[in-house]
This record gives C-alpha cells, sequence and structure tokens, in this order.
C-alpha cells in the first residue's frame, strides 16, 4: 500500500514547538495541517494502538519457536518408621532423615498444528496496515476539521472588512448630513439617522471581532496548542474550480480510508476464518525432556531400599494430537467467523453506496455554490457602483438619505452572499476532498 500521505506526517514531527511556530506574524493553512498532525489527541491516540499492533507482529515469530521449562525442588525428611512382617517380625526406627533433590528441563516445539501459526503471524502484519489506515483516517477527519474553522476565520474576516466599509460609507454620510445641516438644507433626523447606522456598524464589527477571536480559540484547541498563543490568518479564500465528478468517484475503493478500513477487516476475518478452521487439523509436536533426581538416605528400614539413589536421563520423541469432539465448539467457531465474512461485505457495498451518494450530493453542491459565487462576484460590483452613484447623488443634493440607505443595505446583502458563497464553496470542496481521501495530497 502506497505510503505517501506518511511524508506529510513526517513534516508535521519536523515542525517547531507551537510558541516558535506562531512567532510569525500570519499562520499557513500548512502550517495549521502540520501542526494538528503532530499534536491532536486523537491522532495520538491511534499512534499508540497502531504501536500496540507493531507490537504484537514483532513477537510474532515467537509462534515458530520451542517452548522450554525448567522445574526443580529438594526435599528434606524426617520419618519414623514401622514395619510388621508376617513372619512376625517387626522393624522400626525413628528420627530417619533423608533428602531429595529433583530436577528437569522440558521442550515442547509444535511443527504442525495446521498453519494456524503462519496464519496468525500474517493476520498480525493486518492489524499493522489496519492501525495504519486508522491514523490516516483520523487525519483526514482533523484536517477536514481544522481548514474549516481555518477558512472561516478568512470568512469573517472578509466579513469585518465588509462591515468596516460600510463604517466609512456611514461616517460620509454622517459628514455630508453635519455639512448640509449646518448650511441649511439638511434636516436633522437624517444626521441622526445617519449616526444611528454608523454606531450599528460599529457595534457589527465588535461583534465579528469577538467572533474571530473566539474562533482562533477554537482552531487553538484542534491543533492542541495554548489559547494564548496569537496570530493572523490570510484574507482570501483560494478555491479549486477543475475537481471532476469521475475523478471522485473512479478509484475511490482504494482512496477512502473509510473503504480501506473495511476491507482490511475483511481480510482480517477471513485469517480468522483460517485459523479456526485450523483447530480441525492434527497437532504434530516435538517433545524432549533432561530429568535428574537424587536420593540420600540416613538409615533405612527396609534392606530393600537404597541408601542413595541418583538417576538422570535424557529422553524425546513426536506427539500427535487428533481433535475427535469438542462439543462442536470448532463447528460454531468457523460458522460465525463466516457469518462476520459476510457482515462485513454488506457492510463494505452499504458504505460504498452510501459514500457515491453522498459524493454526488456534495458534488452537487460544490457546482452551485461556484455559480452562485460568480453570480456574486458580478453582483458586488453592481451594488458598489450604485453605493457610489448614489452617494454622489446625495452629496449633490439630488437624492435622499433614504435612498443612500436602501442601495447601503443592498450592497450589505450582497457581501453576505458573495462572502458566504466563498465560504460554502470551499467547503463544499474540502467535503468532497474528505470523502474521496485524497485531502492531504
Amino acid at each position: 500500500m502506497k505510503k505517501s500521505w506518511l511524508l506529510t506526517v513526517m513534516i508535521g514531527l519536523a515542525i517547531a514547538p507551537a510558541q516558535q511556530l506562531f512567532a510569525q506574524k500570519i499562520l499557513t493553512v500548512e502550517e495549521a495541517i502540520a501542526t494538528v498532525l503532530k499534536n491532536n489527541y486523537d491522532i495520538e491516540l491511534l499512534r499508540n494502538d497502531s504501536a500496540s499492533y507493531a507490537l504484537d507482529k514483532s513477537y510474532a515469530k515467537a509462534a515458530f519457536m520451542p517452548r522450554i521449562n525448567s522445574t526443580t525442588g529438594f526435599v528434606l525428611n524426617n520419618n519414623d518408621q514401622l514395619q510388621k512382617f508376617t513372619d512376625g517380625t517387626k522393624r522400626e526406627r525413628n528420627g530417619i532423615r533423608s533428602n531429595n533433590l529433583a530436577g528437569s528441563v522440558q521442550l515442547n516445539w509444535t511443527i504442525f498444528n495446521g498453519h494456524k501459526m503462519v496464519t496468525t503471524r500474517v493476520k498480525l502484519n493486518e492489524f499493522v496496515k489496519l492501525g495504519d489506515l486508522a491514523i490516516k483516517n483520523q487525519m483526514i477527519t482533523s484536517v477536514a476539521s481544522l481548514l474549516v474553522n481555518y477558512y472561516n476565520i478568512v470568512h469573517q474576516k472578509q466579513q469585518l472588512k465588509a462591515v468596516e466599509e460600510q463604517m466609512s460609507i456611514n461616517e460620509e454620510r454622517v459628514k455630508l448630513a453635519e455639512k448640509k445641516l449646518s448650511v441649511g438644507l439638511g434636516a436633522k433626523p437624517e444626521l441622526l439617522q445617519a449616526k444611528v447606522d454608523l454606531n450599528a456598524q460599529r457595534s457589527a464589527r465588535l461583534k465579528q471581532l469577538t467572533l474571530i477571536a473566539q474562533l482562533k480559540e477554537q482552531l487553538n484547541l484542534i491543533m492542541n496548542i495554548p489559547s494564548t498563543v496569537g496570530y493572523e490568518v490570510y484574507d482570501s479564500i483560494v478555491t479549486n474550480n477543475r475537481i471532476l465528478l469521475q475523478d471522485l468517484i473512479s478509484g475511490l475503493e482504494n482512496t477512502s480510508p473509510s473503504l480501506l478500513i473495511t476491507k482490511k477487516n475483511i481480510d482480517i476475518s477471513q485469517l480468522v476464518l483460517k485459523e479456526r478452521k485450523a483447530d480441525r487439523y492434527p497437532i504434530v509436536s516435538f517433545n524432549s525432556n533432561y530429568n535428574y533426581s537424587k536420593i540420600d538416605n540416613q538409615a533405612v528400614v527396609n534392606p530393600f531400599t537404597p541408601l542413595y539413589s541418583r538417576n538422570n536421563g535424557f529422553n524425546y520423541g513426536l506427539g500427535v494430537t487428533i481433535p475427535i469432539l469438542n462439543g462442536l465448539n470448532a463447528k460454531r467457531l468457523i460458522q460465525q467467523s463466516q457469518l462476520d465474512i459476510s457482515f462485513l461485505k454488506l457492510s463494505y457495498q452499504s458504505q460504498q453506496a452510501t459514500l457515491n451518494t453522498a459524493i454526488t450530493k456534495a458534488y452537487k453542491e460544490y457546482t452551485m455554490q461556484q455559480q452562485a459565487l460568480l453570480l456574486e462576484e458580478d453582483n458586488i460590483l453592481l451594488a458598489k457602483e450604485n453605493v457610489f452613484i448614489s452617494l454622489e447623488r446625495y452629496r449633490l443634493g439630488v437624492s435622499t438619505y433614504l435612498e443612500l440607505r436602501e442601495t447601503q443595505k443592498s450592497l450589505e446583502d450582497a457581501y453576505t452572499r458573495l462572502l458566504a458563497a466563498r465560504y460554502n464553496t470551499k467547503l463544499a470542496e474540502i467535503e468532497l476532498m474528505r470523502l474521496n481521501g485524497n485531502l492531504m495530497q
């Protein structure tokens, strides 16, 4: 499997600490992505799971190695013995002391168990790949969340500029209203209304600044950096206008992390089924023992009992365990594994259909927002020109402040629609790349 996405991780791990990273004024999208890949808690948790899989894999070869155990024991005896025989004789001794030393080394080496050892080793390797896929999936999810928040800040900064532009127009209105009132050509309600509108824009500006600060704190949380770290973001949103639906859907089974994870789980389940079937095969093992024992009696009652005895030796051989009946448990486990595989295959097909539908739906949203963006970019030029003309007409006294206010409101609405179209187009693009699995490429 291609590991090109790992390059992004390596870049993220090489990034300097957060305080050094944001010593500059502008935080770029690339730097934000590198930071979230380095610091995000969810990614770190999955890295730990993947490391656990890798640790299990590193010990997979142990299944092919023999098992060696050693036992030893030393016993001291102090006994009283009484023996009576059929001829009437009797032998009795008290305080008979003896010691017994015994030890052995056993070796058991499984030679064949229905290829279960080989299958287990392959399964552990598949678990490592599954861990890598889970990390990639979480990376894409975290990066998508970061991009949505980052471009929301950009969106709100653009909205702030629009508010400030409206403020400059209202300031000009206040000056013109004061001048007209001073020469007796205006009315005080015009001046008061201009000041009310100016104050409303100032209030809107404060709300925008607060919203931007809150979004930055949220972005800091996603990147797992201190909330006190300050930075600015670029004030423009660049969209990709060359995305094609066919490119997104073709090869989706090789790029979508969710589909790849399900496919890998199917592979693992098939290996589990092979392990279950291996339980039906005989187990052939090589067994060997080395034994040592020593008995030292200070005295004995029975003359045929030796005072000293030592025994040591080496033996070896093959053992075969043939499964005959285990309460049909092996059959039950095999059937259960087959059901798991069938369920995962159905789940894969369902995910594939759902993903295709989601991509098609997101692409329609993407194309619609692109069309809306083109329309609003043309419309904003018309609205700006209309405000300029109305302001000049008001300056010359051939237009009322109500007409100017109406054109201002049209410009404000045009800005809102334009900025929303830019942001929504970017959101649709991010969603398409997230669904396709190419968000970090």
